[in-house]
């Protein structure tokens, strides 16, 4: 078995994604008994690691900043300014785009007689109440029910009173940097098992859905998935180039966690390995993408909070028949970057994107009904979009800081391996 041991990552998922079509195509929805455990088994070995892992990294990397490690002493005002101001200003050019391409291919216009279904979702939370949200009454009761924002909460205050107390909490200070090392090796485990997961997972979606169902809406899909390449492959790179920053050295850092949010469709389902990307292929500092990914994966949704929201607005309002004015797409706009700061990153939270963008700009809900079905296959690309944006803005900001290793791919070309003539 050892041969198994040099197939490179990639390769071994590509063979699993194929083999999941394969099997789904070949059995339809009689293999989603033996596809849907497989799948479930693996998201949930990954949100496993998700509670302890935010408090750990953040509170570490937070009494780190407090004792002025890796150059970050007194920084982390300035950081997380420049990370929010970061935030807002690619969500901005991610809605930009979705609008621009809306716009101009005017997606749902002349479509007519498509099923609607009726599709629960999660209340939309209020302002005072995401605001008050943040705070826990019971901090173990957010670990149980995985409400992250809260523990990223309780996190910075502890990180910050170790910080603060120096060398009289040395010893527990150390205890949490332990931790902090104990999670990132079970996320390297837990990733090693990608290409189960992704047999299970794209095997339960091919076979869930008919491609009856899915022909009128193709060219939607399309405009989507255009819409979300076109961000990670044309704008972003621009960012990295105009930071002096290697594209390709970036990408390939970064390949794992796409893979796994493009199968899993979770924001906070991909943070374990987003972290360690992060910092052990881009070489960022952990005391700052400790603190900066965990924040991302809630506030950061470029995909599901920019990109789609402002496509699917265009695409109801054509198929209801709605004219759009100014006023329309400033509202889309709007509500687009300043919802995701009320969202969590978890499978479904597009639906309840969409669902403030639509109120916010008079847009029938029922639109949500049409796009109710497809929802899975949308989910993936832009949640490896959401990933992708959650990475790139601490990239940006610590290259704006000076805080990049030395040796990360992102500033050196790796040496070319030697051939066998040249030995």
């Amino acid at each position: 078995m050892k041969w198994l041991g040099k197939i490179p990552f990639w390769l071994k998922t590509l063979v699993a994604f194929a083999a999941g079509v394969g099997v789904a195509l070949y059995w339809g929805k009689d293999a989603l008994p033996v596809l849907t455990p497989i799948g479930d088994t693996f998201i949930r070995a990954i949100k496993m690691l998700v509670a302890p892992l935010v408090f750990f990294t953040i509170a570490a990397s937070i009494a780190r900043l407090g004792h002025g490690e890796d150059g970050a002493g007194g920084k982390a005002f300035k950081l997380g300014a420049q990370t929010i101001i970061w935030f807002m200003l690619t969500s901005t050019i991610a809605v930009s785009l979705g609008l621009a391409i809306g716009i101009y291919f005017q997606p749902g216009a002349g479509l007519a007689g498509l099923p609607l279904t009726v599709e629960a979702h999660d209340p939309i939370p209020g302002p005072v109440d995401v605001i008050t949200g943040i705070v826990p009454s019971n901090i173990f009761k957010s670990f149980a029910d995985g409400k992250v924002l809260s523990i990223v909460f309780f996190a910075i205050l502890v990180g910050a009173a170790l910080g603060a107390l120096g060398q009289k909490t040395k010893a527990l200070s150390d205890i949490v940097e332990q931790g902090s090392q104990v999670m990132f090796k079970l996320t390297r485990w837990i990733i090693q098992l990608t290409p189960i997961g992704v047999f299970g997972l794209i095997g339960s979606v091919v076979a869930s859905y008919g491609l009856d169902a899915l022909m009128p809406l193709i060219p939607y899909i399309g405009l989507i998935y255009l819409g979300c390449l076109t961000l990670i492959f044309v704008v972003y790179p621009i960012l990295l180039k105009l930071h002096g920053l290697r594209v390709a050295g970036f990408y390939k850092g970064i390949f794992t966690a796409q893979q796994t949010a493009f199968f899993t469709c979770s924001s906070i389902g991909t943070l374990p390995v987003s972290l360690a990307v992060a910092t052990e292929n881009l070489k960022l500092p952990k005391s700052y993408a400790g603190f900066a990914l965990p924040l991302g994966a809630n506030m950061k949704m470029d995909g599901c909070g920019a990109i789609y929201p402002a496509i699917s607005s265009v695409f109801i309002a054509n198929y209801f028949h709605v004219v759009l004015t100014p006023q329309h797409y400033l509202l889309i706009a709007l509500a687009s970057i300043l919802g995701s700061l009320a969202t969590a990153g978890v499978p479904g939270v597009a639906t309840v994107m969409l669902t403030v963008t639509l109120s916010t700009a008079g847009l029938p809900l029922e639109g949500l009904a049409i796009l109710a079905a497809i929802d899975r296959i949308l989910d993936m690309m832009r949640t490896a979009t959401n990933v992708t944006s959650q990475i790139l803005v601490p990239t940006l900001v610590a290259r704006e800081n000076g805080m990049i290793e030395k040796d990360s791919p992102l500033l050196t070309k790796p040496p070319a391996p030697v051939s066998a003539a040249e030995i």
